[in-house]
C-alpha cells in the first residue's frame, strides 16, 4: 500500500503532465486549467496566473504561457515550467 507521501507525489506528477497537455488536443485547454487549479490550491501558482489558464480553458489551441509572460505575472511559474522566452 502506498504511503500518503507517495500518493501525493503521484498526484503532483499526474497534474504536472496535465498542465503540460499539448496544445490543440480536444479539451486540452480545460485540462490545463483543471491542473492549474491544483497547483493554485497548493500555493504553487498565483491567482493572476490561474486567471490566464481560465481564460484559455475554452481555447484548446491557445498557449497560456506567452500571455502570462506578456501580463508580467507568474514569473516563478514560467521558470518552473521551463518557459524562458
Amino acid at each position: 500500500m502506498a504511503s500518503d507521501l507517495e500518493e501525493a507525489e503521484a498526484e503532483a506528477a499526474e497534474q504536472w503532465e496535465l498542465v503540460n497537455t499539448p496544445l490543440g488536443e480536444m479539451w486540452s485547454g480545460r485540462t490545463r486549467y483543471a491542473a492549474a487549479m491544483y497547483f493554485f490550491k497548493r500555493g504553487e501558482m498565483n491567482a493572476e496566473t490561474l486567471e490566464v489558464y481560465r481564460i484559455c480553458a475554452r481555447l484548446d489551441h491557445e498557449d497560456p504561457l506567452p500571455i502570462i509572460r506578456d501580463r508580467g505575472v507568474g514569473k516563478e511559474w514560467l521558470m518552473r515550467i521551463g518557459y524562458a522566452q
